[in-house]
Protein backbone atom coordinates (compact mmCIF):
# COMPACT_ATOMS: atom_id res chain seq x y z
CA UNK A 1 0.00 0.00 0.00
CA UNK A 2 1.16 3.53 -0.78
CA UNK A 3 1.07 6.19 1.91
CA UNK A 4 1.62 9.93 1.76
CA UNK A 5 3.75 11.27 4.61
CA UNK A 6 2.59 13.98 6.92
CA UNK A 7 4.08 17.37 6.06
CA UNK A 8 5.04 19.56 8.98
CA UNK A 9 7.89 21.70 7.66
CA UNK A 10 7.57 25.44 7.23
CA UNK A 11 7.91 26.85 3.74
CA UNK A 12 11.44 28.11 4.29
CA UNK A 13 12.57 24.60 5.27
CA UNK A 14 10.68 22.75 2.53
CA UNK A 15 12.81 20.27 0.62
CA UNK A 16 13.08 20.97 -3.14
CA UNK A 17 11.68 17.50 -3.94
CA UNK A 18 8.87 17.63 -1.41
CA UNK A 19 6.18 18.55 -3.93
CA UNK A 20 7.32 16.20 -6.66
CA UNK A 21 7.56 13.26 -4.26
CA UNK A 22 4.01 13.90 -3.10
CA UNK A 23 2.48 14.14 -6.58
CA UNK A 24 4.20 10.90 -7.57
CA UNK A 25 2.75 9.22 -4.47
CA UNK A 26 -0.69 10.55 -5.38
CA UNK A 27 -0.22 9.19 -8.91
CA UNK A 28 0.60 5.76 -7.47
CA UNK A 29 -2.79 5.90 -5.72
CA UNK A 30 -4.47 6.71 -9.04
CA UNK A 31 -5.03 10.34 -8.04
CA UNK A 32 -4.45 12.78 -10.91
CA UNK A 33 -2.89 16.16 -10.17
CA UNK A 34 -1.77 19.34 -11.90
CA UNK A 35 0.30 22.38 -10.88
CA UNK A 36 -1.27 25.14 -8.83
CA UNK A 37 -0.36 28.73 -8.09
CA UNK A 38 1.51 29.46 -4.89
CA UNK A 39 0.97 32.32 -2.42
CA UNK A 40 3.50 35.16 -2.33
CA UNK A 41 4.34 37.01 0.84
CA UNK A 42 6.09 40.29 1.45
CA UNK A 43 5.68 41.73 -2.03
CA UNK A 44 3.16 43.68 -4.07
CA UNK A 45 1.32 40.52 -5.18
CA UNK A 46 -0.27 37.78 -3.09
CA UNK A 47 -0.30 35.06 -5.78
CA UNK A 48 2.19 33.71 -8.32
CA UNK A 49 -0.42 33.83 -11.10
CA UNK A 50 -0.70 36.71 -13.56
CA UNK A 51 -4.11 37.81 -12.32
CA UNK A 52 -4.10 41.23 -10.67
CA UNK A 53 -5.90 41.11 -7.34
CA UNK A 54 -6.27 37.31 -7.40
CA UNK A 55 -9.28 36.47 -5.18
CA UNK A 56 -7.91 33.03 -4.22
CA UNK A 57 -4.12 33.44 -3.91
CA UNK A 58 -2.15 30.23 -4.03
CA UNK A 59 -5.25 28.03 -4.04
CA UNK A 60 -6.12 27.51 -7.70
CA UNK A 61 -4.71 25.75 -10.79
CA UNK A 62 -2.13 27.50 -12.94
CA UNK A 63 -4.00 26.60 -16.12
CA UNK A 64 -7.65 27.14 -16.99
CA UNK A 65 -7.44 23.78 -18.75
CA UNK A 66 -6.71 22.01 -15.45
CA UNK A 67 -9.44 19.39 -15.98
CA UNK A 68 -7.80 18.17 -19.18
CA UNK A 69 -4.31 18.74 -17.86
CA UNK A 70 -4.51 16.72 -14.62
CA UNK A 71 -2.74 13.39 -14.97
CA UNK A 72 -1.22 10.41 -13.17
CA UNK A 73 1.63 10.12 -15.69
CA UNK A 74 4.89 10.20 -13.67
CA UNK A 75 6.91 11.56 -16.58
CA UNK A 76 4.61 14.53 -17.10
CA UNK A 77 4.31 15.21 -13.38
CA UNK A 78 8.08 15.11 -12.96
CA UNK A 79 8.50 17.52 -15.87
CA UNK A 80 6.02 19.99 -14.41
CA UNK A 81 7.51 20.04 -10.92
CA UNK A 82 11.10 20.09 -12.13
CA UNK A 83 10.17 23.20 -14.07
CA UNK A 84 8.12 24.72 -11.21
CA UNK A 85 9.34 23.02 -8.00
CA UNK A 86 7.34 25.38 -5.77
CA UNK A 87 4.04 24.91 -7.61
CA UNK A 88 1.20 23.88 -5.33
CA UNK A 89 -0.63 20.58 -5.87
CA UNK A 90 -4.15 20.61 -7.31
CA UNK A 91 -6.25 17.41 -7.17
CA UNK A 92 -9.43 17.30 -9.29
CA UNK A 93 -12.42 15.79 -7.50
CA UNK A 94 -15.28 13.71 -8.87
CA UNK A 95 -12.95 11.17 -10.49
CA UNK A 96 -11.52 8.82 -7.87
CA UNK A 97 -12.73 10.73 -4.84
CA UNK A 98 -14.95 13.56 -3.63
CA UNK A 99 -13.99 15.87 -0.76
CA UNK A 100 -16.06 17.26 2.08
CA UNK A 101 -14.58 20.63 3.05
CA UNK A 102 -15.67 21.90 6.47
CA UNK A 103 -14.63 24.65 8.91
CA UNK A 104 -11.69 23.81 11.16
CA UNK A 105 -13.55 23.45 14.47
CA UNK A 106 -16.37 21.39 12.98
CA UNK A 107 -13.94 19.14 11.15
CA UNK A 108 -11.82 18.42 14.21
CA UNK A 109 -14.93 17.69 16.28
CA UNK A 110 -16.32 15.35 13.64
CA UNK A 111 -12.99 13.53 13.32
CA UNK A 112 -12.75 13.08 17.10
CA UNK A 113 -16.32 11.75 17.19
CA UNK A 114 -15.59 9.30 14.38
CA UNK A 115 -12.44 8.08 16.10
CA UNK A 116 -14.31 7.56 19.37
CA UNK A 117 -16.99 5.54 17.60
CA UNK A 118 -14.50 3.52 15.59
CA UNK A 119 -15.90 4.91 12.33
CA UNK A 120 -13.70 5.01 9.22
CA UNK A 121 -12.85 8.60 8.30
CA UNK A 122 -10.71 7.92 5.23
CA UNK A 123 -7.91 10.37 4.38
CA UNK A 124 -8.27 13.72 6.15
CA UNK A 125 -6.21 16.82 5.42
CA UNK A 126 -5.61 20.01 7.39
CA UNK A 127 -6.18 22.92 5.03
CA UNK A 128 -5.52 25.72 7.48
CA UNK A 129 -8.94 27.07 8.43
CA UNK A 130 -10.67 24.07 6.81
CA UNK A 131 -10.57 20.29 7.25
CA UNK A 132 -10.91 18.12 4.13
CA UNK A 133 -12.40 14.61 4.23
CA UNK A 134 -11.63 12.45 1.19
CA UNK A 135 -14.41 9.98 0.35
CA UNK A 136 -15.36 7.69 -2.52
CA UNK A 137 -16.80 9.64 -5.43
CA UNK A 138 -20.47 9.36 -6.30
CA UNK A 139 -19.73 10.51 -9.83
CA UNK A 140 -20.24 7.04 -11.28
CA UNK A 141 -23.92 7.02 -12.19
CA UNK A 142 -25.43 7.24 -15.65
CA UNK A 143 -28.34 9.16 -14.18
CA UNK A 144 -27.39 12.82 -14.67
CA UNK A 145 -30.23 13.90 -12.36
CA UNK A 146 -28.23 12.60 -9.40
CA UNK A 147 -25.36 15.00 -10.01
CA UNK A 148 -24.52 18.65 -9.87
CA UNK A 149 -21.54 20.86 -10.63
CA UNK A 150 -20.15 21.89 -7.27
CA UNK A 151 -18.80 25.44 -7.23
CA UNK A 152 -15.82 26.02 -4.96
CA UNK A 153 -17.34 28.84 -2.94
CA UNK A 154 -20.57 27.27 -1.77
CA UNK A 155 -22.21 23.90 -1.21
CA UNK A 156 -24.88 22.32 -3.40
CA UNK A 157 -28.47 23.40 -2.79
CA UNK A 158 -29.29 19.97 -1.37
CA UNK A 159 -27.12 20.65 1.67
CA UNK A 160 -27.79 24.35 2.22
CA UNK A 161 -29.11 23.46 5.68
CA UNK A 162 -25.49 22.69 6.69
CA UNK A 163 -23.71 26.08 6.69
CA UNK A 164 -20.01 25.92 6.03
CA UNK A 165 -20.03 22.50 4.41
CA UNK A 166 -18.77 22.25 0.82
CA UNK A 167 -18.91 19.09 -1.28
CA UNK A 168 -16.21 19.06 -3.93
CA UNK A 169 -17.23 16.60 -6.62
CA UNK A 170 -17.41 16.84 -10.40
CA UNK A 171 -16.00 20.08 -11.87
CA UNK A 172 -14.21 20.97 -8.66
CA UNK A 173 -10.76 20.56 -7.11
CA UNK A 174 -8.87 20.83 -3.83
CA UNK A 175 -5.45 22.04 -2.74
CA UNK A 176 -3.53 19.00 -1.45
CA UNK A 177 -0.65 18.63 1.01
CA UNK A 178 2.13 19.69 1.05
CA UNK A 179 0.89 22.77 -0.83
CA UNK A 180 1.67 26.09 0.79
CA UNK A 181 -1.46 27.66 2.22
CA UNK A 182 -2.23 31.40 2.06
CA UNK A 183 -1.01 31.59 5.67
CA UNK A 184 2.47 30.60 4.48
CA UNK A 185 2.55 27.17 6.10
CA UNK A 186 2.15 23.84 4.28
CA UNK A 187 -1.03 21.81 4.40
CA UNK A 188 -0.67 18.42 6.06
CA UNK A 189 -2.39 15.09 6.45
CA UNK A 190 -4.23 14.32 9.69
CA UNK A 191 -5.03 10.88 8.27
CA UNK A 192 -2.83 10.16 5.23
CA UNK A 193 -4.10 8.06 2.30
CA UNK A 194 -2.85 4.50 2.48
CA UNK A 195 -4.35 2.77 -0.56
CA UNK A 196 -7.37 1.35 1.25
CA UNK A 197 -10.85 1.88 -0.25
CA UNK A 198 -12.28 5.31 0.48
CA UNK A 199 -15.35 5.53 2.75
CA UNK A 200 -18.91 5.95 1.52
CA UNK A 201 -19.60 9.71 1.27
CA UNK A 202 -23.07 9.49 2.78
CA UNK A 203 -21.75 7.79 5.92
CA UNK A 204 -19.13 10.48 6.40
CA UNK A 205 -21.73 13.14 5.62
CA UNK A 206 -23.85 11.88 8.53
CA UNK A 207 -21.00 12.69 10.93
CA UNK A 208 -20.24 16.05 9.37
CA UNK A 209 -23.89 17.14 9.26
CA UNK A 210 -24.12 16.98 13.05
CA UNK A 211 -21.12 19.27 13.59
CA UNK A 212 -21.82 21.70 10.72
CA UNK A 213 -25.42 22.53 11.68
Amino acid sequence: MVGVPLVRRSRRHAHPRQMINSVLEYAALGWASCPGARPLRGGSRSCSCDRIGCPDPGAHPLSRAWQMQATTDPTQLTHWWQREPEANVILPTGRVFDVFDVPLAAGRTALANMDSAGAVSGPVADGGDRILFYVATRNASEDEDEWWSCALDFGPSTIEEMPGLRWHCRDSYVLAPPSILPTGRPGSWLRPPDGRPLPDPLRVLDWLADTCE
